[in-house]
């Protein structure tokens, strides 16, 4: 078998250099659209008036279907909705024969370069959202009822509360449980390499099949992945003691 070989590492390093770069454009992309996202179904969850019809409405119309999107989101894995999302959802919208949105060439084209990479990215981005609105629900609803009230009587409204009052508070909360939801899309994205997007693990994958090693890709790539994790943490970290300053005050 042999020592460890740095010549192999050296022979694919851009292959690890090209899926690194993939597995942080990945994963930046999920964790911005999935925040977006869970604050939207975090709220959706907490929807709700004083009185008919619009209590009603949005009680069914609103927060049981969240809830029941969260749920299959949370309740099924993450590989499943990966192959669910690239063999079975993305081809009713991007076909060359019948897609609903993109069709043609154009279709077959974008499929054959970026269809592993749009499948993974929407698969990804869904499941952190239905994490992170719980995060966002838990988040808003530890803050004093008082506060909103309070700003609601003295005219502003919803979304002046909500912008001004509520979440600057609550993302302080939060910022903790939503940096380990980051961290976790970041690992999570070695999954997507099953549809073949060419990721990191992937790179690693394809590295052994070549050259019939496997102690060198795979340590290459788990290092890879603790550093990147570390520069997060740290970010996360950063965020936190900046944020934290306004408290001290």
């Amino acid at each position: 078998m042999g020592g460890f070989r740095l010549d192999v590492l050296a022979e694919y390093w851009p292959l690890f250099v090209e899926g690194a770069q993939i597995t942080i454009e990945l994963t930046v992309g999920c964790v911005f659209f999935g925040v977006i996202l869970g604050m939207i179904l975090g709220m959706a969850r907490m929807a709700s008036a004083r009185h008919d019809p619009w209590k009603t409405i949005l009680y069914y119309g609103v927060r049981w279907p969240v809830t029941i999107w969260v749920s299959f989101f949370r309740g099924t894995p993450l590989f499943v909705q990966i192959f669910l999302m690239y063999f079975a959802v993305l081809p009713i919208f991007i076909h060359p024969v019948d897609g609903l949105i993109i069709d043609g060439a154009f279709a077959r084209e974008l499929r054959s370069n970026y269809g592993a990479f749009i499948a993974g990215f929407c698969a990804i981005t869904l499941n952190a959202g239905a994490y992170m609105s719980e995060v966002f629900r838990a988040g808003i609803q530890s803050l004093d009822k008082g506060q909103t009230e309070a700003a609601r009587s003295i005219g502003m409204t919803w979304w002046q509360t909500m912008r001004h009052i509520i979440m600057p508070q609550a993302f302080r909360r939060m910022l903790p449980a939503l940096g380990n939801n980051a961290i976790a899309i970041l690992k999570d994205s070695s999954l997507v390499s099953a549809i073949g997007l060419t990721e990191l693990a992937y790179a690693a994958r394809t590295v052994a099949g070549a050259s019939a090693r496997y102690w060198e890709p795979y340590l290459t790539i788990s290092l890879m992945y603790w550093v990147m994790t570390l520069a997060l943490a740290y970010l996360i970290r950063e965020m936190e003691k900046r944020l934290g300053k306004g408290d001290d005050k």
